[in-house]
């Protein structure tokens, strides 16, 4: 191979999570079908407000809305992921999330849609998306090896993307031509789907002496997330990021200051089109060591380009500048989701899933109240760009409160090796009950 296939090569996304688990390449496609499904309904339903609405305030209320069953939810869903079989909860809340979708179908074939079970079925989403998101993300740290992390992180957003980049483009079509119900009709197929291939899963039952869900267990989890300034750092820099430059529920108000309503899905697709490029050229990330310094780097990109989205007047310089956003946020998600995975152990792997679920949604749903109230007291982009600016210096401040995340490294940590040392553990015990297995069936 020449030096520069080489090259090009070393920046192809690292496939070994694929190759060496049939369980994640089963989530893998399910994920897929989810989010290409799930981003029809997540553009119809903030669109469908407006329409009824007119107000920058009702769709932002849809983030207050789903905040508390997302942290009530999100927590209680860490503790049943240590306590039950992962697979059911994610088999239960994925057909739970179906008949949601399927009530937005029948609200939005009536004659005169009522806005009330919108916000209801925004917090039925809100729940069942915190008691499902431990259970998925617990699982693939049991179901990757410690040292394919960072790959299986990079894949797994590379499967968001493609969903999300597809969903919104065609969302804006079919809602613009076809009106909400088809959009409602293809994300209850969606999650059809999901639930067939969720089945095929392994069981992944808990440990033998897991503990039921308590308030115990859940505070048990929260001391050890408070006692790691690594995870702090990981939590406050998301959580940040996500209130100040999560302008998305303001899109549509957006897209009518700049004259191009058509544009609309093209503004929500343009984060995901940015983190699709750096998830095709993510091969190199298999070789960080300093996963922190991605969270930083990440972040901190992702609030210039959504500071400079909100000054530029100009549609295509807005575009890039979400693509751009978009690329920060997937590499922030990177080192965010290895240093997780590396570090933290199995029997409080669901629990703090649950606090991970809060770091990266309750910022979005607080963020979307933000950007609407702001934006109906100073104007869209005014909310936009003093967003950016805020993120960027908020990120500043907390490198300097928290200054191990910024020298994290995986091959010294001690968590991270405490971490790789259990699951070898737990995978040389996995492979002695199969050689048992075997042999007793061949005594047979």
């Amino acid at each position: 191979m020449s030096p520069a296939l080489a090259k090009l090569s070393a920046l192809l996304p690292d496939l070994a999570p694929w190759r060496a688990s049939r369980d994640f390449r089963l989530l893998w496609v399910q994920g897929l079908v989810t989010f290409f499904s799930s981003a029809m309904a997540m553009i119809a339903l903030p669109l469908q407000i407006k329409e009824m609405t007119g107000s920058p305030l009702a769709v932002g209320t849809m983030g207050a809305v789903e905040l508390v069953p997302l942290v009530v939810f999100g927590l209680y869903g860490g503790a049943l992921a240590d306590a039950v079989d992962r697979r059911k909860v994610i088999l239960v809340t994925e057909a739970g999330l179906g008949l949601l979708a399927l009530i937005l179908l029948v609200n939005a074939l009536l004659p005169e849609p009522m806005l009330w079970p919108l916000y209801v079925v925004a917090a039925g989403v809100s729940a069942l998306a915190g008691l499902q998101r431990p259970a998925l993300d617990s699982l693939l740290a049991r179901i990757v090896p410690h040292e394919h992390q960072t790959a299986a992180a990079a894949l797994n957003s590379l499967r968001w993307q493609m969903g999300a980049i597809a969903g919104p483009a065609l969302a804006g079509l079919v809602v613009a031509y076809a009106g909400h119900a088809p959009a409602y009709g293809v994300t209850i197929a969606g999650f059809a789907a999901s639930v067939l291939l969720c089945r095929r899963l392994s069981p992944a039952p808990p440990a033998h002496d897991a503990e039921k869900p308590s308030l115990r267990g859940i505070a048990e989890g929260a001391r050890y997330a408070w006692s790691r300034p690594v995870l702090l750092g990981t939590y406050a820099i998301d959580l940040a990021a996500m209130f100040f430059a999560f302008p998305n529920t303001i899109f549509p108000f957006l897209a009518d200051e700049l004259d191009a309503d058509w544009s609309l899905g093209l503004m929500y697709a343009a984060g995901s089109l940015g983190s699709l490029v750096l998830g095709m050229t993510s091969g190199w990330t298999s070789k960080v060591r300093r996963h922190g310094l991605l969270v930083v780097a990440g972040a901190t990109g992702w609030g210039l380009a959504i500071a400079a989205a909100g000054w530029f007047g100009n549609l295509w310089l807005v575009l890039l500048c979400l693509a751009f956003a978009g690329a920060g946020d997937m590499l922030s998600g990177l080192g965010r989701s290895t240093i997780w995975n590396q570090t933290i152990p199995e029997e409080l792997r669901g629990r703090l899933a649950g606090i991970e679920v809060l770091s990266y949604s309750v910022g979005p749903q607080l963020g979307q109240v933000r950007a609407g109230a702001m934006a109906g007291w100073t104007g869209t982009r005014s909310a936009i760009w003093t967003g950016g600016v805020a993120c960027v210096a908020s990120v500043g401040l907390l490198c300097l409160a928290l200054p191990k995340l910024l020298t994290y490294d995986s091959e010294t940590d001690e968590d991270s090796l405490r971490r790789k040392a259990q699951q070898e553990a737990a995978q040389r015990g996995t492979a002695s009950e199969n050689s048992a297995r075997d042999s007793t069936a061949g005594t047979v």
